[in-house]
């Protein structure tokens, strides 16, 4: 297939550059086979089953965009992914002007050495500074926003809060979960009273996941890996799920990414490592049942994926019905509620 097959049209007022409030308001389509239905995230509970159990990713975003000189060039860095305590690869503006060896200052006592470059154009850091490297991240860093909203507007203190969903607590992403802002401790409790379950995982999401599609076809692209987790005990409380009839629904394509990852022969194993799974129409899933997420960009792997799930002429109708109804489109927009037909 050709990455142009998974274009569309997006006026650029759709796109959020705010969350609503409460963050249960945010517009819900329901897409059900292919019907559509207007809804809220505050309907969720009725839309699914008893039975049925969310899987949340718990990953916390850090400030992971750096700001630094050297010499008279301004560096900037997006943290991507973890190499080691106090290594990160890492894209980076003017990255020409960098040597192996290197060292860039970023304030707050941070320090960068040039380690190496990826074959991707990322580059690797080791950074120095007094203590773990936690607090420096924060002293120094700011959140990384994504480019579409952080070419509109100037990230503030607000984002530290908007940009987080109630489920994070292990850090190590540069890229909030989005699908999970949507939820809060009234939405899950009445998501509790009507039997549907949550469980947990953890997927550190990477600053790849903002990059472009440069590739004319889509079986050229090469994803960025990611390092994520799911234990023994959960990955038997969620076949455990599949074996009595209900629905495994993750909140998030993170959440599915990693499903699909762990899953060998239908059954979910437990899984610690890299994944760099690009799911496209044509897969065929194991794990997953339905899906929970935000609305994507244009010739996205993210759209490509919820087309492998519904058909890409499902998702091109779905799309076209939020573009028509005025739904607020990616990280801080409205969702969307994705059941295929069985």
């Amino acid at each position: 297939m050709l990455v142009s097959d998974f274009d569309f049209d997006l006026p650029p007022e759709r796109i959020a550059l705010r969350p609503v409030s409460p963050r249960d308001a945010a517009r819900l389509l329901a897409v059900q086979g292919a019907a559509l239905a207007d809804r809220t995230f505050r309907d969720l509970p009725e839309l699914l089953a008893p039975g049925d159990v969310l899987v949340v990713n718990d990953t916390r975003v850090i400030p992971a965009q750096l700001h630094g000189w050297r010499g008279a060039a301004r560096i900037g860095v997006t943290l991507h992914k973890r190499e080691g305590l106090k290594q990160w690869w890492a894209f980076v503006k003017n990255a020409r002007r960098l040597k192996i060896d290197d060292v860039v200052a970023f304030g707050a006592g941070l320090e960068g050495r040039v380690a190496a470059r990826g074959d991707d154009g990322a580059i690797l850091w080791d950074f120095a500074c007094d203590g773990p490297l936690e607090p420096a991240l924060a002293a120094a860093g700011t959140m990384p926003l994504p480019p579409y909203i952080a070419g509109k507007r100037p990230t503030d203190a607000q984002d530290a809060q908007d940009y987080q969903t109630l489920h994070a607590e292990k850090d190590g992403a540069v890229a909030a979960p989005t699908a999970g802002l949507h939820f809060t401790p009234e939405l899950w409790a009445a998501l509790a009273a009507r039997g549907i379950g949550r469980e947990t995982l953890t997927l550190h999401v990477g600053a790849g996941t903002f990059l472009p599609v440069k590739a004319e076809r889509v079986d050229e692209h090469r994803m960025h890996s990611e390092w994520g987790e799911i234990d023994a005990a959960t990955a038997a409380r969620l076949n455990a799920v599949r074996d009595r009839g209900n629905r495994l629904i993750p909140v998030g394509t993170t959440s599915l990414r990693l499903l699909e990852s762990a899953a060998r022969g239908g059954r979910i194993e437990a899984f610690s490592g890299d994944t760099d799974i690009f799911i496209t129409p044509g897969y065929r899933f194991q794990a997953i049942n339905g899906l929970v997420t935000n609305f994507h960009l244009p010739k996205s792997t993210l759209f490509m994926l919820v087309s492998a799930l519904m058909g890409l002429d499902v998702m091109r109708a779905a799309y076209a019905h939020a573009i028509a109804r005025d739904y607020r489109f990616y990280s801080y927009g409205d969702g969307s509620l994705l059941l295929p037909a069985r």
